[in-house]
């Protein structure tokens, strides 16, 4: 009797133990966590965006600061040089990538460098182009050195938002090749070696027969929307070889433009 009672209690306590695993195991009320796979985002197909509504054309207005480099120490520059560029530019976007495209277009780039009591003799007879130092004696109050190109600057553009460009980040690199239109100088405000007022007379001679005619600059420009950042710097020298010194223009500033 005591034999059958201990295997029926072993037994009553294996049932137990196997229901409370069991019970473990199945219990539908402990939510048992999904398995979640990662899905990866589908890639744009750049070739299928439109933009047949994003003009094509646009007008580029740059402003800014300009200088010289490799200025010898005989010249004595002063004041903010400037500039004024206004290009009409064509977009061409690339069909398989639109956020890439070619920009061409033409234009008039300027270029107005001061001077600090100095005369340049643009439309003289020497061989090379004369900067002579005026301090100690009569001199134009202000005196600047004007260049004017027909300009056509060419730009490979590439737009963060190619469907919405008014708020989209934009990057270009280029050239541009220009053709030397008018160079004159200009002085105004004639005065002595110590300040005091002559007259108000103006003086402007034109002469491009020190300057090369061909310009080709490199250029660079940062843009949100229609406002950006530019720079450029002439490749070639802008005065003859062998026919002053040898500098280069650079141009820093503001731009405008659509594209």
């Amino acid at each position: 009797m005591r034999k059958i009672s201990a295997v029926l209690s072993a037994l009553l306590l294996t049932i137990a133990l196997q229901a409370q695993t069991d019970s473990t195991v199945t219990n539908p009320a402990v939510p048992i966590p999904a398995i979640k796979e990662k899905v990866s985002k589908p890639k744009k197909d750049w070739s299928k965006v439109k933009i047949s509504n994003r003009a094509n054309d646009h007008f580029m207005f740059q402003f800014g600061y300009d200088t010289w480099t490799q200025v010898p120490d005989s010249i004595r520059l002063t004041g903010i040089g400037r500039h004024l560029n206004i290009y009409l530019m064509m977009d061409f976007p690339f069909k398989v990538d639109p956020r890439f495209s070619v920009g061409i277009g033409v234009g008039i780039g300027s270029s107005n460098i001061f001077f600090d009591k100095h005369d340049v003799q643009i439309a003289g007879n020497s061989p090379t182009l004369a900067f002579r130092n005026l301090a100690d004696t009569n001199h134009f109050k202000k005196y600047k050195l004007v260049n004017v190109w027909a300009e056509v600057p060419v730009e490979l553009r590439f737009a963060a938002n190619p469907e919405n460009t008014n708020k989209s980040w934009k990057f270009a690199v280029g050239a541009k090749v220009g053709t030397m239109l008018n160079a004159h100088t200009k002085g105004k405000n004639f005065q002595t070696k110590s300040g005091s007022a002559i007259n108000n007379y103006t003086e402007k001679i034109n002469s491009r027969r020190y300057f090369n005619a061909l310009r080709i600059a490199a250029t660079a420009r940062i843009s949100y929307g229609p406002f950006g950042i530019f720079g450029s710097y002439q490749v070639n020298t802008l005065i003859k070889d062998n026919q002053g010194p040898p500098v280069h223009p650079m141009s820093v500033g503001l731009t405008i433009s659509g594209l």
